[in-house]
């Protein structure tokens, strides 16, 4: 037995014309998939350069303008899946700007 706000949900995307999640090609699904682990996976891969500042203390060749257009990027993305209450895109890129900025603080502070 589903929950009711199920069936509020899927009316909801009925009448927004909104594809089906999760959507019935298989290759559409497999995309959605993909995309949402692979943005997962980017914040996750910013993990071996904050261990480099923070542990090694050392920032050198770390751009700070660059490390700060990924926050504000992960960070414009972020109001974006808030906006439109899109849960994959909220913890991607959570993830990210709390990542990216731990990157440009450790930039700032071992430079």
């Amino acid at each position: 037995m589903s929950h009711p706000i199920h069936h509020i949900s899927i009316r909801k995307r009925i009448y927004q014309k909104k594809q089906k999640y999760p959507h019935p090609d298989r290759w559409i699904n497999l995309l959605d998939r993909l995309v949402i682990l692979f943005g997962m996976f980017n914040a996750v891969a910013t993990l071996p350069q904050v261990l480099v500042i923070w542990i090694g203390r050392d920032a050198g060749g770390v751009s700070v303008f660059s490390w700060s257009y990924y926050v504000a990027a992960a960070a414009l993305l972020l109001v974006y899946g808030i906006v439109h209450n899109d849960k994959p895109i909220i913890i991607t890129y959570s993830i990210s700007t709390v990542m990216y900025s731990v990157v440009v603080v450790g930039a700032i502070i071992f430079a």
